[in-house]
Formats: structure tokens, sequence, C-alpha cells
């Protein structure tokens, strides 16, 4: 199985049963058996038109003798792997790239598939220098330019901070590195080609790394896969050992067991889902990284527990959110009908009113999302706060470079390293 077959068959998946591009990319490295160098290929490949899809479509409809939406989905998806080799990768020879989707035409559809695959990308070659996207900070021509619907631009330029939406729309261009947190709790060396991150101790980033659940290191719970902004959100928490902390909405269980091993498996720490099989994985996850001071519960987290009133020392609050602070990473999210996201500052907002109570007087509610939009991070914890006048912002104490915060911190992509996120730390009143 080449790597190209396997990005094929992802972006198939992608179309045909709206899959996250990032759960069946794991499927597939899995099922087809890659090596690390195509298992990185392949994640490059998919991954690479799916940020780049609408840029590719407007370069190749100016090639094609059909208008694209008429085509067979499968020959559109070839095409775009195609277009996508020849115009961004430097390693991979023009030829090959059009001879192997030849091939996949041809066994896809049939041979005059293949032909018409042939001259489409034969004029790509000739013509890709040509072929450069608008210039300008037009909406329009950053649509084109970035790849993220008009649609889209239009609402991160209105709930962005002024000058950051260039930036934000290029960031979510690039593959980020896989971002490991070392696990205190059971010692070991990091794998190879690990890099020490730039500002967080016990973090490191491996590029290029294909299946990280494969690696030796991380089935014996040495490390595991979370991004730097997930866990400065448990090192704002200041989590210490013998604590109380309930994780409201805990799966897929990072930052429980990043607050396991502050809490060096002391205390209670308790990981809440709606979903009964999602507490599975994080009873696994506990239990490959030694955390023995879980338990897991299925509980909704808009419905309060009387026993839990006032009952912890933490509270963590990483609310369903719009997930647009990490579109770098799922390329597809932009994709996403935008019409319902609207009514999420409401459920965030209802779910702060529930937790807020289980927090021992003197104790802290934090809440995270990774999401940009300002009417689900700061907009949402101002309201909270206009109804609450027992809690307060309190500032975070954060590692350099991030600057000074009134309580309230906003990561976008790439400017720290880090996902698009945000955290905001509430004291409650002794």
């Amino acid at each position: 199985m080449s790597a190209r077959t396997t990005a094929l068959a992802v972006l198939i998946a992608c179309r045909r049963a709206g899959a996250w591009s990032d759960g069946i990319l794991k499927e597939y490295l899995r099922r087809d058996g890659l090596d690390r160098r195509d298992a990185a290929l392949a994640t490059q490949l998919s991954c690479g038109v799916l940020q780049n899809r609408l840029l590719l479509d407007w370069q190749l409809a100016q090639l094609s003798s059909q208008p694209l939406e008429k085509l067979q989905p499968v020959i559109l998806d070839i095409l775009r792997l195609g277009a996508y080799q020849i115009g961004f990768l430097d390693r991979v020879p023009d030829s090959a790239a059009v001879n192997e989707a030849v091939e996949q035409a041809k066994k896809s559809s049939n041979v005059r598939a293949g032909g018409y695959v042939n001259g489409v990308l034969r004029a790509y070659i000739r013509k890709k220098e040509t072929l450069r996207p608008p210039a300008g900070q037009d909406l329009n021509a950053l649509s084109i330019r970035y790849s993220h619907p008009l649609e889209l631009v239009k609402l991160l330029d209105d709930q962005l901070p002024k000058g950051t939406l260039e930036a934000v729309l290029k960031a979510d261009q690039h593959i980020p590195p896989t971002v490991l947190r070392q696990n205190s709790l059971r010692p070991g060396a990091m794998p190879e080609g690990a890099v020490a991150h730039s500002w967080l101790v016990g973090c490191w980033t491996l590029q290029g790394s294909g299946s990280v659940e494969q690696m030796d290191g991380f089935q014996r719970g040495v490390f595991t896969v979370q991004d730097a902004a997930s866990q400065l959100a448990v090192l704002a928490a200041e989590i210490e050992p013998g604590m109380r902390v309930l994780d409201a909405c805990a799966a897929p269980g990072g930052k429980s067991f990043a607050a396991a091993a502050k809490m060096e498996n002391r205390g209670e720490l308790i990981s809440c889902d709606i979903h009964a099989h999602k507490l599975k994985l994080i009873e696994a996850g506990a239990a490959r990284l030694g955390v023995t001071c879980l338990s897991t519960r299925q509980q909704d987290g808009t419905v309060f527990v009387p026993e839990w009133s006032q009952h912890f020392d933490r509270v963590l609050a990483d609310v369903p959110c719009s997930g647009l602070g990490i579109i770098r990473k799922k390329p597809d999210i932009r994709y996403k009908d935008l019409s319902p996201l609207g009514e999420l500052p409401k459920v965030q907002l209802r779910l702060m009113e529930t937790l807020c109570s289980y927090v021992k007087p003197g104790g802290v509610l934090l809440y995270s999302t990774c999401t940009i939009l300002r009417r689900e991070n700061e907009d949402v914890v101002r309201a909270f706060l206009a109804g609450h006048s027992d809690f307060y912002l309190e500032p975070m104490a954060l590692p350099a470079p991030l600057k000074q915060n009134n309580g309230m911190q906003l990561l976008l992509p790439e400017q720290y390293d880090t996902d698009g996120f945000f955290i905001a730390k509430l004291r409650r009143a002794p």
C-alpha cells in the first residue's frame, strides 16, 4: 500500500462519511501498515489537500474542460491530490505525481478518466506559475489564498483582535508538529527526534512522526500526545497534590492525565463525560500512564450533582466549542456548517452556571476552549461574571514569552507555538 493510495482513501472517507480527517487518518495508517516515512507522506498529502482545497479547486477550474461540480467526486479527489503534489511539494517529481494520479483514475473509474486526469495535470505543470492566487487584503482574496470559506473568513474578521486575521489564516495552512507531554508518573526517554518545547518544561515536539501511538514509549506511558496550550490550562489552574479536582468535560482525557501528574497521584480526581464510550478511552489512557487517583463518571455537565456542591478545589471546564483554534490539526473543520455554532455560547454559559457550584470557597474554576472566537471566550466569561459576584478573574502566572494577563489568555495559532486556545482563571471568593 503506497502513501498516495492511503491519502486518497482518507480523502474519500472524509467526503463520503463526513469523518474527521485526524481520526480517519490514524485508522488508515494502522490499517495499511505504512512505515514511518510513508505514513508521514500520507499525512502530508491528505492534510495538505484538505488545507488547500479551495485554492486547488480555483486553480483546477481554470484548466478543466468540464465544470468541477460535474466530475465524479473520486476523480476530483485524485486531481486535487495530484495538483497538490505538483504545486506545493518540491520533493515529489511532477511525473511521479501525474503517473500515480492517472493509475488511480483508471482503477477508480476507467481509461478515459485516466486520460482526462493526465491532460489536466499536464496543463497544471505547464501553467502553475500563472495560477497564483489573488493578492491583497480583500476578504474574497484571503478566502481563496488561504482556502477558508468566505463565510468563515467574515466570521473570523469580526471576532479576532484587529490586525490578526491573515496571520491566523496563514497559520491554519501549516501542518503542525506532534506535541508530546512527558509523563512524570512513568519517567523514561523521549522518542528519537523529539525537541524540547521552546518555553514549556516537559513539553516536546516531533516532526513527521507518522503514528505516535505505535511507538514503544507511548505504549509504555512514558509520554502522551497533548498540545502545549492544553498543558498550559492545567498549569494555570495551579493543581497540587492532595487536591480534589473535577474535570467536567474530560474526553479524551489529556487535561485529566496532566492534572494527575501535578497531583502526584494523591487526592481525588473525577473525570466526566456525557458519553460512556469516551470514558472507556479515558480509563485506558489512565492505565497506560500509571494514573491511579482518577475515577470516571458519566455525567451531563448541565445537570446539578448535589453531593458535589462546593466540594472541589479545582474544576476544569474545557467546554464544547467550535474548535476553530485547531483547524491546522483538523483542516476539514473549516468546511463545516457554521450556522449551529451561534448556539454554543448559550451551552457554554449553561455549563458554567452548573459547574461553578462545585467550586469550594477559595477554589478555582478554569474555563478553556480550543476556539478563537470572542463570543465563545471573553464574552462568555464576562456574561458569567455579571451574574456571579462571588467569582473574580485572577491573573495567571504563565511562563515567558506569554504576556501579563488579567485572568484571561487568548492564544492564536502558532503565536506561541501552540494551538489556538483560550483560558480564563476564575477564583471563588473565600
